[in-house]
């Protein structure tokens, strides 16, 4: 088969090192794509978000597969454009993408269909949320921005006042993350965080890994949400049927609600988890594979990824084609100074370098100047994996390579990294 896939991030480029490695997979292109993508393929100069160029190009390229990385093409109906052309594609399309772009359909999804998720209220002026929270019967609330952030739309307040304070500086100066005026408020859960990827063919959804991930920007969960600065694979502490668990309470459900409502829904869905005292309930879906939670996921991916994606696509899911290997996998994602704050772009950096045994690491947005050298627009750049037989061992490799990467460039003078990835 012949690959395309669509978006510039790390995300985009572990899916392309893996989909490269697949028996079926021919040749593996990417849109716009990046430095790393670019050392194992061909790049198009075509936004992510631009369906009519995507999927003209791709027909012209003869293109077997497409999968689309980025929520905002997903939100932006690059699916819809290249179904439309005729092209198999790993991806929903706009409706179903509604689960990630819109966090009040999501919620008001989870509640038509008896998903269990936190209670919340939906607000649209400052005013109203004020009066939301003079009756908040939890300590602490959780304050999302309805549309797409970029994985900065969220904030958790620990208690009312700091609540308060994130909705004034929102409303009263129009800064309401992703546009618009609606905001939702939700309860504060308390447990351990997870991430399970379930792959869809519009008729099945089976869960197929997961993953846990670091979403502040500094060490020992302080700091400003991101992203996201590490993750590792498989999920510790968790009860050993926890994948049957969520398969029954809220994978199957969430089918049905799909099918309920005529949503054909062929992609990855990303279900967000708070395991809590009543066992798991859902803090966000997303429509697309993760990002840092990819970059771990990939190396752990054995047989034909690339099979598995394009059954899914074709509406008949072949959920034995690729399988997850018993190892465990830790990435560190390295991120510019200030990073969330400011994201200044870093120039110069080495286009190939040298990592231990067991280590891959992907890059994010960037772009191979002179062959060279590569230039970084800034935000995260580099994520460092490691396999290892244990979430321990696979840690200590990690941080290792990023050691190692002290000889052959200037890693603390340009990047910054957090220090307690799956530190335990």
């Amino acid at each position: 088969m012949r690959v395309l896939v669509v978006g510039g991030g790390a995300r985009e480029d572990a899916l392309s090192w893996r989909l490269a490695q697949s028996p079926s997979v021919e040749r593996v292109f990417a849109a716009p794509g990046n430095a790393g993508t670019a050392l194992r393929g061909e790049n198009w100069p075509i936004s992510a978000t631009d369906g009519k160029a995507l999927a003209a190009h791709a027909k012209n390229q003869a293109i077997d597969l497409v999968v689309v990385g980025p929520e905002t093409a997903l939100a932006a109906g690059v699916a819809d454009r290249l179904r439309e052309a005729g092209l198999a594609t790993f991806g929903p399309n706009r409706s179903g993408s509604r689960l990630e772009s819109s966090k009040i359909f999501a919620k008001r999804f989870m509640e038509r269909h008896q998903i269990p998720t936190a209670r919340s209220r939906v607000v649209r002026s400052l005013e109203h949320a004020r009066k939301a929270l003079e009756d908040w019967s939890t300590a602490g609330v959780v304050i999302k921005a309805d549309g797409l952030a970029a994985g900065k739309g969220v904030v958790v307040a620990p208690e009312l006042d700091s609540a308060r304070a994130v909705l004034a500086d929102w409303y009263d100066n129009a800064r309401v993350p992703g546009g618009g005026n609606e905001v939702l408020l939700e309860e504060r859960l308390e447990g351990r965080e997870m991430s399970v990827f379930a792959i869809c063919d519009g008729r099945a959804m089976v869960p197929f890994v997961a993953a846990c991930d670091y979403k502040r920007a500094g060490d020992g969960d302080t700091g400003p949400n991101t992203g996201g600065m590490g993750a590792y694979s498989p999920p510790l502490g968790f009860p050993d049927d926890a994948m049957e668990i969520v398969r029954e309470r809220i994978v199957a459900p969430t089918l049905r609600g799909l099918l309920a409502e005529d949503e054909n829904y062929i992609g990855v869905l990303y279900i967000g988890l708070m395991w809590t005292a009543k066992g798991p309930k859902v803090i966000e879906f997303n429509a697309r594979f993760g990002d840092p939670e990819t970059q771990v996921l990939m190396p752990r991916v054995r047989g034909d990824f690339g099979r598995l994606l394009k059954s899914a696509a074709d509406g008949a899911l072949e959920i034995d084609a690729a399988t997850i290997d018993h190892q465990a996998c830790v990435g560190v994602t390295l991120a510019t100074k200030d990073y969330p704050r400011t994201s200044s772009p870093v120039a110069g950096l080495p286009a190939t370098f040298t990592l231990p045994e067991h280590c891959q690491a992907f890059w994010g947005n960037t772009l191979r100047t002179d062959g060279l050298t590569v230039d970084a627009a800034g935000g995260r750049v580099l994520t460092v994996t490691a396999l290892g037989a244990n979430v321990e061992e696979a840690r200590v490799r990690a941080y290792g390579a990023i050691g190692s990467l002290r000889s052959q460039f200037d890693v603390t003078g340009q990047l910054t990294y957090r220090g307690d990835i799956a530190a335990l």
